[in-house]
């Protein structure tokens, strides 16, 4: 595969690069992005410190982790490899932990069995800041895809990421509280790396534990290991038929949660950031800033106006909630995509734990999670209503919707007027009686996103419809 072939075809987006597996994703590739990171670290760390490599459950992404470390071995640096998939969270703590010069972790997360993907994790144990991630691209161009000569492989070793990890987990959460509601729990592995994790955590606090999927299967069952409504039946089903508390899962790489209430409904990641902000200043006394994406729920903002708590808002991705974290004091950090993580934690999304802290939030109150759910929603004057419209819209189209809105924005939506323009990530039209849009193209698909918060289904259907409309009007001639 030629340098500049190759090149073009790895694009990193928000969090690492992804790519099609024997596509794009190639063992050449990997070759090369992996030098492109070593070159980075050279710049950044002395080669006394390892260099940590962990992996999903995805097919060869095992492989792809143990040619990364001969190709960083055959560079003197010393490799410690996981002794199996691992968890995103958890490389992350033991980067930090072990004083590393960071991690590479092998994981498209979410995304479709084809996939795979490869992001690099700092030793501060959180999201590459796009200062790091610009500098390893432009860093691409350069490095070789040559495999690796397997010489110095006596620099790479196996470690096992577990025990620390669960010991510091068990220090953020109320083990006895857990054990003495002796909670009813469902788990869904997705296939994914929690598993071993997560039903080994619910087993140390006590909970009457049914486990599913907790096997690899690189096809995820046919399915995404995405914790979404049309993923989880299963496990909504165990839930309602054996009255448990309360069913959990986690994405693939175990740094997104899914929650399902004892009534068999999936918690948005918008409602279960609002429950554990409140759980975590009503019922564990913690204090500190919230922080959300603008894509997220501004029930938020309003649960921290009853707390006298600070609120942010970022660019969209984790890395700028990371960035928070490290810089001020955060009770809750998170965005609506299904990533959270709290005070006393690394500033790196974290689905096992936000799936024990709901757990926890139980424990603590002794009701049902739906009557926490409605409690939370109450006192940050909700509900509000959301949606998301992703249009399919050609290049062209798409600059020019953005050129329309940045030059020229409405003055109103749906009748209702435009009191502010917030430009980003995206742009953002904040309305006056509390509802906003935003609209945010994909950098990587021919998509516009259009996200949408109002007090009513009706207005919600409505905003939709004049947004889907004023768009489609902006299509350049010969689109």
């Amino acid at each position: 595969m030629s340098t500049a072939s190759s090149s073009q075809q790895i694009k990193f987006g928000t969090d690492g690069w992804r790519g099609i597996i024997a596509d794009d994703f190639t063992f050449a590739n990997v070759c090369k992005v992996t030098r492109a990171i070593a070159n980075y670290l050279e710049t950044a760390y002395s080669k006394d410190r390892p260099v940590l490599i962990a992996y999903d459950t995805r097919f060869l992404a095992d492989q792809f982790a143990h040619t990364a470390a001969s190709v960083l071995a055959d560079l003197g640096w010393t490799v410690l490899v996981t002794d199996r998939d691992c968890p995103t969270p958890v490389i992350a703590y033991n980067a930090r932990l072990l004083n590393s010069a960071g991690a590479l972790m092998f994981t498209a997360s979410h995304n479709p069995a084809p996939y795979c993907g490869i992001k690099y994790i700092p030793d501060y144990a959180g999201p590459a800041t796009p200062q790091i991630t610009d500098t390893i691209v432009a860093n691409i161009e350069g490095a070789t895809d040559q495999p690796p000569s397997g010489s110095n492989l006596d620099k790479i070793s196996t470690f096992d990421p577990k025990p620390e990890y669960l010991k510091f987990i068990y220090t953020l959460i109320d083990v006895e509280r857990i054990k003495s509601a002796k909670l009813k729990v469902k788990y869904d592995a997705l296939y994914s790396t929690s598993r071993g994790y997560l039903d080994t955590v619910l087993e140390h606090c006590g909970c009457e534990t049914e486990s599913f999927h907790t096997y690899r299967d690189v096809l995820f069952g046919g399915g995404m290991p995405e914790p979404k409504g049309e993923q989880l039946i299963e496990l909504v089903e165990a839930v309602k038929k054996d009255h448990a508390d309360i069913g959990l899962a986690t994405d693939g790489d175990s740094d997104r949660f899914g929650i399902v209430d004892e009534q068999g409904n999936v918690l948005t990641p918008n409602t279960v950031l609002l429950l554990l902000a409140r759980h975590l200043s009503k019922n564990k006394g913690k204090t500190g800033a919230i922080v959300r994406t603008v894509a997220t729920t501004h029930l938020l903002d309003n649960l921290a106006g009853k707390y006298g708590l600070q609120i942010y808002e970022t660019a969209v991705g984790f890395k700028y909630i990371g960035e928070k974290m490290r810089e001020t004091q955060v009770l809750i950090g998170g965005e609506e995509s299904g990533g959270l993580s709290v005070i006393g934690h690394i500033p790196e999304k974290d689905g096992i734990l936000a799936d024990m802290l709901v757990a926890e939030a139980i424990a603590y109150e002794g009701k049902p999670l739906s009557q926490l759910v409605a409690e939370a929603i109450a006192e940050a004057d909700g509900p509000l209503y959301n949606n998301r419209l992703d249009l399919h819209l050609e290049e062209a189209h798409k600059a020019a919707v953005l050129d329309s809105f940045t030059k020229n924005p409405p003055a109103e939506v749906s009748g209702i007027k435009i009191k502010e323009v917030g430009r980003k990530d995206g742009i953002k039209l904040y309305l006056e009686e509390g509802s906003w849009v935003l609209l945010r193209p994909s950098g990587t698909e021919p998509l516009m996103r259009v996200y949408m918060e109002t007090n009513t289904p009706e207005k919600l259907g409505q905003i939709a419809q004049y947004m889907e409309s004023m768009i489609a009007d902006l299509k350049p001639v010969g689109v």
